[in-house]
């Protein structure tokens, strides 16, 4: 918080095996101290980064040097999907909210330009760690719209009953 920057980096541990090599960097843009001490942030996603190596020293937390490389798109400007058919997508969603008792605001989804659409579902659709590992890993829009479509129809179809909540 005392740099200009205010970047935190965010990282999933690796199944007890580390952690994973692809993380997503955010800007702090809020926060407010709880009665018992704990801090409550709010960050804003900037770019995914892929780790390097771990800087020694004492702090309370990990610190790593990260290379920004390969994520040019993140800072780019906003990404289209030519490709993707809205319609399928909008019925495959509607269904899996249907299955998993979700609501949703359908005017918002509907209107929402695509990389925000895929972005938006692939943090706030109930997928397991490592689902989501995979959506944060997809190099390109069109993968992460493939990879979330994967994820609901696996769902839909009786994967995962037990994993998804």
């Amino acid at each position: 918080m005392k740099t200009p920057e205010r970047l935190l980096g965010m990282i999933q541990p690796n199944g007890g095996r580390g952690l994973h090599r692809i993380g997503c960097a955010g800007r702090l843009t809020a926060f407010s101290e709880t009665e018992d001490g704990r801090y409550m942030i709010t960050l804003t996603g900037i770019s995914r980064f892929r780790l390097s190596d771990e800087v020694e020293g004492f702090t309370p937390y990990r610190k790593f040097n990260v290379s920004w490389d390969g994520f040019g798109r993140d800072l780019g400007p906003v990404e289209h999907d030519p490709d993707m058919d809205r319609d399928v997508l909008l019925s495959l969603l509607e269904r899996f909210f249907d299955d998993k008792g979700l609501s949703t605001d359908w005017d918002g989804i509907r209107d929402a330009e695509d990389e925000l659409l895929i972005n938006s579902l692939s943090m706030l659709c109930p997928f397991e760690p490592e689902d989501r590992q995979a959506l944060l890993e997809a190099p390109e829009l069109a993968q992460r719209r493939e990879t979330l479509i994967t994820l609901i129809s696996y769902a839909l179809h009786g994967g995962g009953e037990e994993r998804l909540q």
